[in-house]
């Protein structure tokens, strides 16, 4: 379970220190380097380490409001998931893939999770390695991942799938 952060806004740069070498192996492409543009006010959640493969759960509730994010690795998969718990019956809302860990080159070092929600406790980055892997946007009902997986499964959320965008990051501006 992760440890629950204050009340504090730090920016995405603030918590992410950006080391592109951080993230290399778990889901970053070569290519693709950590964000380091205008900061995102956001606050921290929860934080964790984290060892590919080996069972673990980490929740991070928005500090007002009924939203919840869940980060799991079921030592298959690593999924992040999307709650409201205002809704009866099943208040999973969207789920986005994030690694398979047979895929993983680097699952043999430790890696640390981060979660962080929007001043407004309405959106929520995952960062692995200080790399933002995954975004939902609860006002919009919207995820964004790497993977881009699974595509759009139901009718309220994710109507445009899952494809990252970069441009999912100045949702914290």
């Amino acid at each position: 379970m992760g440890v629950q952060g204050g009340a504090r806004a730090e920016s995405v740069e603030a918590i992410c220190r950006c080391d592109p070498q951080a993230a290399v192996g778990i889901i970053q492409e070569p290519d693709i380097q950590p964000v380091k543009e205008d900061p995102m006010p956001i606050y921290l959640a929860a934080e964790s380490p984290l060892k590919v493969g080996q069972s673990t759960v980490i929740e991070a509730p928005a500090e007002e409001g009924t939203y919840v994010v869940v980060f799991e690795d079921d030592e298959d998969t690593g999924y992040f998931y999307a709650l409201d718990t205002a809704v009866e019956g099943n208040a999973i809302q969207d789920a986005l893939h994030i690694y398979n860990v047979a895929d993983v080159s680097d699952k043999h070092k430790p890696s640390s999770v981060k979660i962080g929600w929007s001043v407004d406790h309405s959106k929520a980055v995952l960062l692995i390695n200080d790399y933002p892997h995954a975004i939902f946007d609860f006002t919009a009902k919207q995820g964004y991942c790497r993977s881009g997986f699974p595509p759009q499964t139901g009718e309220d959320w994710s109507k445009q799938g899952h494809e990252w965008d970069d441009a999912a990051l100045e949702l914290f501006a």
